[in-house]
């Protein structure tokens, strides 16, 4: 095997699967170990047990997978290929409108487990008609993997202060995924840090939760409380959720390098028109079965139809705060009132908090 030309040959496989950059890391994570167990020590994974449930094994890919040598690191975007050069623009209006939702970018298309799991899958087995049977494991945010660190020791990204991965080209719209794999490839080169002294992601953050450059404190993170969180939101962040109800955006939106962000030429990521420009009342009418077909192939259907409800009557909850149309805050109202009897508690309560929110 000549891994130079095998590495050439995987870069043009890689593109031709919509694959926008791959690059190979080594197994040894070791420096990493110290600052992740700090961070879980702090308490700031909250509820995401899984962080800490396989030890140090999510920064030893030799440990998690057997036989491994190097991990190919993959990027793809998926800012929609729809979206108007002034995208950044478009959110900050959309989180502007109180009666409208809003939804994560990454979250209105297909969901990127599947999309980058099967290409992934297909990249390691044009390797193998090429050079026979070899070791591997692909991973799209599914397994204990230390995807960001292993991403930018091989070069992908630099890691920003809102501990996303950041490209030069792509900003940080995409995607990552791994492919472990036992073959000696040429291990790429790490880039430099291209964040200087901005902190406009730390200044933006609704909840304050990068509470300092490169820490993250989950607990507090809208992503986190709209996707990970099983139970009640805290009272005190539900009026800083706004009207996000799936994930937020807005460190990325704000970044100065996402100017540059690249857009998708996959379908996959195409926006769903249900979840494009989102009407909160609209989704608020959703029964369990218009829910699981309207997210049918997508991330969002992992959180279920009650934390959906949930996110939902915090979103209303601040409409009726913040909006100006007295008539849509009546229909508002009724129709959460009329949800109470039939609401679990999970959702009672956060419907209750709603009701309980000033008159416009």
């Amino acid at each position: 095997m000549d891994p130079k030309a095998v590495w050439q040959q995987l870069q043009d496989d890689a593109r031709a699967l919509g694959f926008s950059q791959i690059a190979v890391a080594d197994v040894d994570l070791q420096t990493a170990e110290p600052g992740f167990l700090a961070w879980l020590e702090a308490g700031f994974a909250g509820e995401m047990t899984y962080m800490a449930e396989h030890g140090l094994k999510r920064l030893r890919p030799a440990e998690l997978v057997p036989g491994t040598v190097r991990v190919i690191t993959a990027r793809m975007d998926y800012l929609p290929a729809a979206a108007e050069p002034n995208w950044q623009q478009r959110e900050w209006q959309r989180l502007a409108q109180p009666t409208r939702a809003t939804v994560s970018v990454y979250a209105r298309g297909r969901d990127y487990h599947k999309v980058l799991r099967q290409r992934l899958a297909k990249l390691a087995d044009g390797l193998q008609q090429r050079i026979g049977p070899f070791g591997h494991r692909a991973f799209t945010d599914s397994a204990p993997v230390a995807e960001v660190e292993l991403a930018q020791r091989s070069g992908l990204g630099w890691r920003g202060k809102h501990t996303l991965l950041l490209h030069r080209e792509g900003g940080s719209m995409f995607f990552l995924g791994e492919l472990f794999v036992d073959l000696p490839l040429p291990v790429t080169s790490a880039v430099s840090d291209h964040c200087g002294q901005c902190r406009a992601c730390l200044d933006v953050c609704p909840t304050q939760a990068i509470v300092a450059p490169y820490r993250l404190d989950a607990r507090r993170c809208i992503s986190y409380l709209t996707i990970e969180h099983p139970g009640s939101i805290e009272p005190a962040l539900r009026p800083l959720m706004g009207n996000r109800i799936y994930g937020c955006d807005d460190c990325q939106v704000v970044c100065p390098w996402n100017k540059f962000a690249s857009t998708t030429p996959l379908a996959d990521f195409k926006e769903r028109p249900a979840l494009r420009d989102p009407e909160l009342l609209r989704l608020w009418t959703w029964s369990e079965d218009d829910f699981l077909r309207h997210t049918e192939g997508s991330a969002i259907r992992r959180i279920g139809y009650e934390r959906w409800r949930r996110n939902l009557a915090v979103a209303l909850g601040n409409g009726l705060r913040h909006t100006d149309d007295v008539e849509w805050a009546v229909q508002a109202r009724s129709a959460l009132q009329g949800a109470l009897d039939s609401a679990t508690a999970l959702v009672r309560e956060h419907i209750e908090w709603a009701l309980s929110q000033p008159r416009p």
